[in-house]
């Protein structure tokens, strides 16, 4: 069976995603469930997923927990809550005592917004990372390339908390370009607490046009650098519906992996998430 550890839902009737602009991105304006989701991840085999925080409002996280109390298909969830906040580790608590708290597996920041590039690396972020790591929760990282030089720097300095890179660190795909973000990829891999979610790249790609050659070099970059068992398939479900279909992005990533053995195709499909999101 496979593990989707990426994906997301929302509803508008409940709360905006102000991220949805322009016409490049008019397709994801409507509401996305779980019911939309199930059929195409039974059909491609997805047994268990993890649903990942969209907006940076500190209802989304209970909201998702009650979801994936309520329905078999998610296993788990990545949250969000203030790092910052000087009460962070009972925030923690907080949610793991919730409805369906035993479901928060980690937590997530849209660093990729944060205009300082080293944001990670703050002495208040590194506080709240480190009460992450306390309470036995990973770290999803969602960063652009020139973020990365300081995720490395994040993770050698918490070594008790595992970091997760989201998207590969989106790569620029559409230009072709490969540095200076493989050279920050490496950095962060060399590092052993740190994994890597092969998610996200027909987005990054040209919509239209892009090819499995197209993500190729990008998917080896990772596939040396981490290695398979440090990496696991992410759908990034719906944000890649503009690109591609579900059945598409799973079909795609089993492509590009189609050289690995068995128990290689096992760990990024399958084992590397259910260990590193406790499954």
């Amino acid at each position: 069976m496979t593990v989707d550890a990426h994906h997301h839902v929302w509803d508008l009737t409940v709360r905006d995603q102000d991220w949805i602009r322009g016409p490049e991105l008019a397709p994801l304006r409507r509401n996305f469930s779980l019911a939309d989701l199930e059929p195409q991840a039974r059909a491609a085999g997805v047994d268990r997923t993890v649903l990942v925080q969209t907006v940076t409002v500190p209802e989304e996280t209970p909201e998702f927990l009650a979801l994936a109390a309520g329905h078999g298909l998610v296993a788990g969830v990545v949250g969000w809550t203030d790092l910052t906040r000087p009460d962070i580790a009972d925030e923690l608590a907080r949610l793991r005592a919730l409805p369906g708290g035993s479901f928060l597996k980690g937590v997530r920041h849209q660093v990729q917004g944060e205009p300082d590039p080293e944001w990670l690396l703050r002495p208040d972020v590194l506080r709240g990372l480190a009460a992450v790591a306390d309470a036995g929760l990973v770290y999803d990282l969602v960063v652009l390339p020139h973020q990365l030089p300081a995720c490395a720097r994040a993770a050698a300095a918490l070594p008790r908390l595992t970091f997760v890179l989201d998207h590969l660190g989106k790569p620029p795909v559409a230009s072709g370009d490969r540095e200076p973000w493989a050279a920050g990829l490496r950095a962060l891999a060399a590092l052993p607490n740190t994994v890597a979610k092969l998610s996200g790249l027909v987005t990054e790609a040209d919509p239209a046009s892009w090819t499995t050659d197209d993500l190729r070099p990008y998917t080896d970059a990772a596939l040396e650098a981490f290695g398979p068992g440090r990496l696991m398939f992410g759908s990034d479900w719906p944000v890649c519906t503009p690109a591609a279909t579900y059945t598409q992005v799973h079909e795609v990533a089993r492509e590009l992996t189609s050289a690995l053995g068995p128990a290689e195709r096992s760990a990024l499909f399958e084992t590397t998430a259910a260990r590193v999101y406790d499954l």
